[in-house]
């Protein structure tokens, strides 16, 4: 494997300068709570914290989702890193050199896309200087202007200009030897339908860069001068670019995002840059589709609350209703930056400036509930009785949706006094609608994780941990004691090797076997970086975190050695009674009678616990 590659001393060195605590820190609110420190698992929504930091091991672990490992796993799962990308990350914030491939890739693939980035950094700059510096750009300029675009933010979002000339940037990347065909793979340029070169993908537009979490540009979105359609055209999907993985301007607003723990989403590049202006420096928008799951996984690792300010338009409304589910599934607080009928951010603060932006919309969202009730009126005429009862009737159905009790009582009071109606006859139709609500649910919930979610606290109690077998608590115990001791993990070598019941416990064994035959000393932190595999380095913190204060000695040992194999013979005892029961039912008395004696002299080798064979 390519990790392979990055010397030890580099993953030591950078395991031993980042210091668990400090690392998760950056990211998660850590409370103390004797030798452990806790906090909410960033990796899934919860409001009881069951994310566990070990100094002493130097290890994390949620028992509410499972993810665990060691300092740089919880960077490859907050940044969504490969282990190569995470350590070198890592390494350069440490100052210690690094060595070795860059990410999880082949290197062909890393050379690919590092020409790639390479030739639309280089693009991003040839636009940005023809915009600025060119009589190709005047036009373009004078736009921007016209809506209010500073030099200054021009500059800051590399904003450009590509010209109505068919073949521009192929001339300009020929020039700098880039491949024309690699260039068309990374959606810069297009084959020319009759095979005899290409052309420009973008020409006689404004040219907003897009960039990566790490500031790469990585595709462009072009807004046409003048009517026509598209009115936007988006880089196609490349090796770089995801259009449901990346968020506009979020390498720049993360910073602002993490400290605040709040994100501001927009509809368009535009309504971003005015808002960066205005003051609001931890908006980010979708680019040219809507809001994905991926987006508000992505959001939910840096912040606990989304604003959504979209058009106040219907089709910014609906796009905003839509948006509302993802963001709170994903466990986000979500509120809605409500702007007058029709208008957008990028004309609201033109009309009324940054500060009447800020304390008038951005500071004063409404919750998601009373939004979709604002929504849900513009479709009734209250002044009308049916309207009236109709607008009565949607709403209650919105509020019915509430699991608290105090929220629903809230906003049926509310509701009461806006529509003349009793608050008893509304609580009514209320219960009503969470009955029928109720009835048409499964009736099961099997949803393991839901367990410790914040939106299912109030609905169910959270379930106890499962109770494991004794073979399978005895090899959990001999492997945190393997893990921490390397004589022990010898022992268990000579007298028990590979025979573990659990086929993750036999990986870890045999990793462990290993890892001490090549000098190791035992470093629980180091041992999970050797693993590269997210299932073993999960297992691997889940079994670290089992609190056994019992002296651990020589007789323990083989307490647990003969627990372990007991189960092959239980297990051949299983399939013998099994074989028992089919010789019955075909008649075959003497060989059930045999198999019978079989499984009677098995049981009194089980029974006998100071035999040595077991």
């Amino acid at each position: 494997m390519a990790y392979d590659k990055i010397p030890d001393s580099v993953i030591e060195a950078v395991l031993r300068h980042h210091d668990i605590v400090e690392t998760v820190g950056k990211y998660v609110h850590l409370s103390k709570q004797g030798k452990y420190m806790k906090g909410l698992c960033p990796f899934h929504s919860e409001k009881t914290p069951s994310f566990t930091v070990t100094p002493e091991k130097q290890i994390f672990y949620c028992y509410g989702c499972g993810k665990g490992g060691n300092a740089i796993k919880f960077v490859e799962e907050i940044e969504e890193y490969s282990f190569p990308e995470a350590v070198r990350l890592m390494a350069e914030d440490a100052g210690i050199p690094f060595s070795g491939p860059s990410s999880g890739r082949s290197s062909a693939e890393d050379g690919e896309r590092e020409k790639l980035i390479a030739a639309h950094e280089l693009t991003a700059k040839f636009y940005h200087y023809l915009l600025k510096n060119t009589t190709h750009g005047q036009e373009a300029m004078n736009y921007l202007r016209s809506r209010g675009i500073t030099d200054k933010q021009i500059d800051q979002f590399m904003i450009g200009y590509a010209p109505p000339e068919w073949d521009m940037l192929v001339r300009f990347l020929e020039k700098r030897e880039f491949n024309a065909q690699r260039m068309e793979k990374g959606g810069l340029l297009i084959a020319k339908q009759d095979g005899s070169g290409h052309i420009d993908r973008f020409r006689d537009r404004i040219m907003f860069p897009i960039w990566n979490r790490d500031g790469k540009v990585i595709a462009f979105a072009g807004r046409i001068l003048g009517e026509g359609q598209p009115k936007y055209l988006n880089s196609p999907e490349t090796m770089l670019f995801n259009k449901s993985r990346n968020l506009y301007n979020f390498h720049q607003a993360r910073v602002v995002m993490r400290k605040s723990r709040r994100v501001v989403l927009f509809e368009g590049y535009m309504d971003v840059i005015k808002a960066w202006s205005a003051g609001v420096h931890n908006g980010v928008a979708s680019m040219g589709t809507a809001l994905t799951e991926e987006h508000a996984t992505m959001l939910q690792r840096n912040v606990e609350e989304a604003v959504i300010c979209y058009d106040g338009d219907n089709a910014g409304q609906e796009a905003a209703l839509k948006t509302i589910p993802l963001l709170e599934k994903a466990g986000l607080r979500t509120q809605v930056a409500v702007l007058p009928r029709g208008i957008d951010p990028d004309e609201f603060i033109e009309r009324n400036g940054a500060q009447t932006f800020i304390r008038e919309i951005i500071e004063h969202p409404v919750s998601s509930v009373k939004f979709k009730l604002i929504y849900a009126k513009k479709n009734h005429i209250l002044l009308e009785e049916e309207g009236r009862k109709n607008y009565s009737l949607e709403a209650v159905g919105i509020i019915a949706e509430l699991d608290s009790p105090t929220e629903r009582e809230f906003y049926l009071k509310e509701l009461s006094r806006e529509v003349d109606l009793s608050l008893e006859s509304l609580k009514q139709d209320c219960y009503l609608a969470r009955e029928k609500k109720h009835k048409s649910k499964p009736q099961r919930d099997n949803n393991d994780n839901s367990w410790n979610n914040g939106r299912n606290e109030n609905r169910r109690m959270p379930s106890a941990p499962p109770i494991l077998p004794a073979y399978q608590v005895a090899e959990r115990r001999l492997l945190a004691r393997m893990l921490q001791d390397g004589e022990t993990a010898q022992m268990v070598h000579d007298q028990l090797g590979d025979a573990f019941n659990v086929e993750d416990h036999a990986a870890l064994a045999a990793y462990l076997y290993a890892y001490y035959a090549q000098g190791h000393d035992p470093d629980v932190s180091r041992f999970i970086a050797s693993l590269q595999d997210d299932r073993l380095e999960r297992t691997t913190a889940s079994i670290l975190m089992t609190d056994d204060e019992l002296p651990f000695d020589e007789h323990l040992l083989g307490e647990y050695i003969r627990e372990i194999r007991k189960v092959p013979r239980f297990r051949e005892i299983e399939q013998k009674r099994e074989k028992m029961v089919r010789a019955e039912r075909s008649g075959d008395m003497m060989l059930a009678a045999q198999i019978a004696s079989e499984i009677i002299a098995l049981e009194r080798q089980l029974k006998d616990r100071h035999d040595d064979r077991f």
